[in-house]
């Protein structure tokens, strides 16, 4: 079915179900302008408009909810013998002398004075018309941050106006903005869109008294033009009770989109997949796969499994987000989720993001499945040609029950007899459009009675594990199950922080630990030297290490390589063959080699905390005690010492998600980061949780009692983001 009439048939769904477009009419509206006529063509605006439509503000909605930074206190003058550096001030005063200086670099002084003191003035970049403003005896006010200067207070790059205009009565809101567009042009469009914009509350009376909520249109107005007496802390912090209704509407927003993404999927036709009781059907394949597995299942996968059973013999399309710390054992899960559907009659298809973990699932796959007789293929864009034309045609045909590839599953000739269940693993690593385009690889044309389409049912893996607040704000429209114990055996990985002035004390020691029988990785950021990055490499360290430890049989792994050969390294590193593996990060997920107890990460300080904590679960596979050493140089950035602490101080992989949101905001857990769109404005994950909690009870009273109000309050907030959520 093509991609257009799916997208078409699936919006129509969303639509019975209850997610109105009431957004058409807000997109309607333009900024009008000056003459008053609707702007038309992009051909047709003006500088200005051009520059409010990159910031996304073309509607009065959009720039009523375009909301400040920060204030400016301009209320008041302050003397200059009372400044104080590093604060933000106004003062006022008569300019004394200027001049160009030309040492150490051309610049514009001048020195202003009130009754209390002096203070410099200085502009590294200024045009005439500055120069000339600053006529000594004229009166000035001038505003910036106070500076401690080799020649007392100063300000650089203070922004002057004259003494003789009135003092604003309210803290002068700062906004985002982009290059060319003012300040003053944006507080113009913005105090022009509260006039046109419709302010009227999208949330009922009784909804504002049971959150206590102040009302929409005396908030969105303090927030742009607080009233003299506001606090300005509070503005800034965001603890205001305007804010606070802000960040309500905002969570609010999300949870009513997300939760009608939810009853439109039970709208959507899924072909059940149940799990039978007679033999020869789906419980025989899956009760011979329990059979054949060399390991007892823990209670975690157990309950895991009967979950997603239930899903996939339900008539509507599972949506399910199954996530496990490294090694908690999701491939097996999978596995049994992909019998159960493949003894239904239906093709299943798992993607993962690399070819080394594409690669890893297809070998334990075909080593669980194709005994029992089922035909497991491969697919990625490193095979030949004529490889990847019989792997197509196995789909298209329903010779090939399940097949296990890369990104080359969602290419436009790779069809499907019948697909039945969609598995991305290591989903956040894949756009929002590649994860539909596989579900969509197994879309049937609507019922021509009923117009509802008919979806493979879905199973997401993380390895990366969710943060609840994350997982309560984002992913309401979920089902999540969790595995929360790993497999008995494993043991926990020490880990320790190195300086890399003592890098040839861990090759001794990791050279020796070798020798003595264990298997080793060690991990470099960049394949090749980089000017701009002056990092160990892989193709560096190889040569180093070779030459330096001649008695050790070392291989080498990285991303350039072809695939074949990358497939041979591995394998000679699963059979022992290889002592000691320098890699690059496409080791990151998928690798299993439980004889490998020592690893070392170098630059440690250079990888993103999941990341870290990805490349650590290589290690403490088996039974031997492991050691992981993050060699790190200095000196070390604020958010590098926060990162390598955390790895310190836990193995949880909850707990390192959690620091990681805190330090890296939502986009890469929910795999959006490439949108360029922003998951939360106003709310912040941590310190809102409360708010969301609300939101969330909310979205569910109001979605049953006050359909009217849903339909506004998401027209306001959402128009043009519900389908980005709803991925």
């Amino acid at each position: 079915m093509p991609a257009t009439a799916a997208a078409r048939n699936r919006t129509g769904a969303l639509k019975r179900a209850g997610v109105d477009a009431a957004a058409d009419s807000a997109a309607s509206v333009r900024p009008e302008t000056k003459s008053g006529a609707k702007s038309g063509p992009a051909r047709s605006l003006t500088d200005v408009q051009r520059k409010l439509h990159s910031l996304g503000l073309v509607t009065p909605n959009d720039c009523i909810l375009h909301l400040p930074l920060r204030y400016e206190d301009e209320t008041r003058i302050v003397p200059i013998g009372s400044l104080r550096p590093g604060a933000p001030a106004q003062v006022e005063g008569e300019i004394l002398r200027s001049e160009v200086l030309f040492r150490p670099r051309r610049q514009l002084t001048a020195v202003m004075a009130d009754d209390s003191g002096e203070l410099q003035l200085r502009w590294l970049n200024f045009y005439p018309s500055q120069q000339k403003q600053l006529t000594p005896g004229r009166r000035l006010r001038a505003r910036g941050e106070v500076r401690g200067g080799l020649f007392g207070r100063e300000m650089v790059h203070p922004r002057m106006t004259s003494a003789d205009a009135a003092l604003p009565e309210a803290l002068t809101p700062v906004y985002p903005s982009t290059e060319g567009l003012t300040q003053p042009s944006l507080r113009k469009a913005i105090a022009q869109a509260l006039d046109q914009a419709d302010l009227s509350d999208t949330l009922p009376d009784e909804a504002l008294q049971r959150y206590t909520l102040m009302p929409f249109a005396p908030a969105i107005r303090l927030l742009h033009a607080p009233p003299p007496g506001v606090s300005e802390q509070d503005l800034i912090e965001r603890g205001h009770p305007a804010w606070h209704r802000i960040k309500f509407d905002e969570l609010l927003a999300q949870q009513l989109s997300l939760a009608a993404a939810r009853a439109a999927r039970r709208s959507i036709r899924a072909v059940p997949l149940p799990l039978q009781a007679s033999p020869s059907d789906a419980a025989d394949l899956v009760a011979r796969l329990y059979r054949a597995l060399p390991f007892t299942l823990t209670a975690a996968q157990q309950r895991v499994i009967k979950e997603i059973s239930a899903d996939l013999a339900q008539p509507y399309p599972m949506h399910r987000l199954l996530q496990g710390d490294v090694g908690s054992g999701k491939t097996v899960v999978a596995a049994v989720a992909a019998a159960q559907a493949i003894a239904c009659g239906a093709q299943v298809a798992l993607m993962a993001p690399t070819e080394i973990l594409a690669e890893q699932h297809f070998h334990k796959l075909v080593s669980w499945l194709q005994p029992l007789g089922v035909n497991v293929a491969w697919l990625s864009g490193s095979q030949t040609a004529k490889a990847r034309r019989e792997s197509a045609a196995g789909a298209a045909d329903g010779s090939i029950q399940l097949l296990v590839g890369t990104q080359a599953l969602i290419q436009d000739h790779v069809e499907f007899q019948r697909l039945g269940l969609s598995i991305v693993d290591e989903q956040h690593r894949f756009g929002v459009g590649q994860r539909l385009a596989l579900t969509r690889k197994g879309e049937v044309s609507p019922d021509q009675a009923e117009q509802i389409p008919t979806i493979p049912h879905q199973l997401n893996m993380s390895a990366t594990p969710i943060p609840r607040t994350l997982a309560m704000t984002f992913f309401a429209d979920l089902d999540v199950s969790v595995i929360d114990e790993l497999p008995p055996g494993r043991t926990p990985v020490v880990t320790k922080l190195v300086s890399d002035n003592r890098r040839e004390e861990v090759i001794a020691h990791i050279a020796n630990a070798v020798r003595q029988g264990q298997q080793a990785y060690w991990v470099c950021p960049l394949v090749e030297e980089s000017e701009a990055l002056q990092l160990q490499t892989a193709v560096d360290t190889y040569d180093a290490m070779c030459a330096d430890l001649p008695d050790l049989r070392i291989g080498m792994v990285h991303g350039r390589l072809a695939q074949t050969e990358k497939a041979a390294v591995m394998q000679a590193f699963r059979d022992g063959d290889i002592d000691l593996l320098v890699a690059t990060t496409v080791i990151e997920v998928g690798v299993d080699v439980p004889k490998a107890s020592l690893m070392v990460i170098e630059h440690a300080e250079r990888f993103g905390l999941a990341q870290l904590h990805q490349l650590r679960g290589r290690v403490g596979r088996g039974s031997a005690e492991s050691v992981c050493v993050l060699l790190y140089q200095t000196p070390l950035s604020q958010i590098a010492r926060q990162r390598l602490r955390a790895m310190f101080e836990t193995n949880d992989g909850f707990e390192i998600a959690r620091r990681d949101l805190e330090l890296r905001g939502p986009g890469e857990f929910l795999g959006t980061r490439q949108s360029g769109m922003a998951l939360l404005r106003f709310a912040d994950l941590e310190s809102d949780v409360g708010i969301a909690e609300q939101a969330r009870e909310a979205a569910a009273w109001l979605r049953a009692d006050h359909p009217d109000a849903v339909a506004a309050h998401l027209a306001r907030w959402m128009r043009g983001r519900e389908d980005f959520l709803r991925t």
